[in-house]
């Protein structure tokens, strides 16, 4: 297949160019922002006439939440992807697939009640940001392209993302439960990402939101138990809600604070296979922790 990927160089998309390529597709990346040139995007899509196109443009959403930040985060998603919808409606070669990179957050803090795709949209900026980032992808159905909202969680991976901000850290000790510890984190090998959008390409019964979490959603005092056990390191220094509020406002009550206990409904009734189903499996193979 020819594969168009927006944020081909991030966490995920680097990954991702990399399997695809190795699997013998064809992978263009294309760099997307929210002031990208429509006619640049429509002149690659009509010239390579790519069959999928993976979007996993957008900023990171772990800083301070500031007006203006907030304001560049959305931009980041919503103004690149109506540009790449724009661009799908006036192509000569539309894909057959278009995968966009939601998030879990969709469902927004719910404590302990397990959700699914089928389970309501929650509250909250991340809330807000992922529905109407869905909302803009999905006109891409109104032209004949299946859409796929991949919702992900807390991607593990050394290289960046959640774990990669604690790992020095946990590393060095100072490691520990965040707040009370009771919040859930629905979490996901790198591999399993890559593997569940693989699958996505392939398998046409896929479309609209899919959770693209593990099968076994943990707390986060469960979590740093297990990331403990596998550095060997003590995990005795709680890290206290009100300090985080401070460092990063309401983003720590979003991302850090908050939780969400999400299983992947679709992927398991689709019979795709996780390489790395349960925490500890997980985290020995990020960390190359036999």
């Amino acid at each position: 297949m020819k594969i168009l990927i927006t944020g081909a160089s991030g966490l995920i998309g680097s990954k991702l160019n990399s399997f695809l390529t190795e699997k013998g597709h064809i992978v263009i990346p294309f760099r997307l922002r929210s002031n990208s040139n429509e006619n640049e995007l429509l002149q690659v899509l009509d010239v390579q006439a790519v069959d999928a196109i993976i979007n996993l443009t957008g900023q990171s959403v772990a800083s301070r939440w500031t007006k203006e930040k907030m304001d560049e985060i959305r931009a980041s998603r919503l103004e690149s992807t109506k540009i790449l919808c724009q661009a799908l409606a006036k192509t000569s070669h539309r894909p057959r697939v278009l995968i966009g990179a939601s998030a879990i957050g969709y469902y927004g803090n719910r404590g302990s009640e397990i959700l699914d795709e089928k389970s309501a949209k929650g509250a909250g900026f991340l809330a807000d940001l992922a529905s109407d980032w869905e909302q803009i992808e999905n006109e891409a159905n109104s032209l004949g392209i299946r859409v796929v909202n991949l919702r992900i969680g807390v991607v593990l991976s050394k290289d960046g993302g959640a774990l990669g901000k604690m790992l020095l850290p946990f590393e060095l000790g100072a490691g520990g439960a965040i707040g009370n510890g009771k919040q859930y984190m629905s979490w996901v090998d790198i591999d399993d990402v890559v593997g569940a959008i693989n699958h996505a390409l392939s398998n046409t019964s896929i479309a609209g939101p899919v959770n693209a979490v593990a099968p076994y959603p943990v707390t986060n005092k469960e979590f740093t138990k297990m990331l403990g056990k596998v550095l060997k390191r003590p995990t005795l220094l709680p890290i206290p809600s009100f300090g985080l509020r401070m460092l990063f406002g309401s983003m720590a009550d979003e991302l850090l604070i908050g939780g969400q206990k999400v299983i992947p409904s679709k992927l398991q009734a689709s019979d795709y296979k996780f390489e790395y189903g349960d925490l500890e499996s997980s985290l020995r193979h990020v960390l190359d922790k036999a």
